[in-house]
């Protein structure tokens, strides 16, 4: 549970920060959800044992890299003018 309240905490934290420096979209709200749970994945792994929710944590971690994989090629794309999926 302390992986899912940190996890919270900081998605918390990162809308707070957008709307206070008014950048809020959904696509930078989801960049920095990812890398909040790569963040708080990797501080809270155990040393010694693995315990069996760790495998599907890092298949979420596998999902969220995928879609900050394809935000990431549609801003690509949407900078040099190719509308993909727009």
């Amino acid at each position: 549970m302390r992986v899912v309240y940190w996890q919270m905490a900081w998605m918390i934290g990162t809308v707070l920060t957008l709307v206070a420096f008014g950048r809020h979209s959904y696509e930078l709200f989801f960049l920095l959800t990812v890398l909040g749970l790569l963040v708080i994945a990797d501080l809270t792994a155990p040393s010694v044992v693995q315990p069996q929710w760790r495998s599907r944590l890092r298949t979420l971690i596998v999902l969220g890299l995928i879609g900050f994989t394809i935000v990431v090629l549609h801003r690509l794309l949407e900078i040099q003018g190719i509308a993909i999926l727009s």
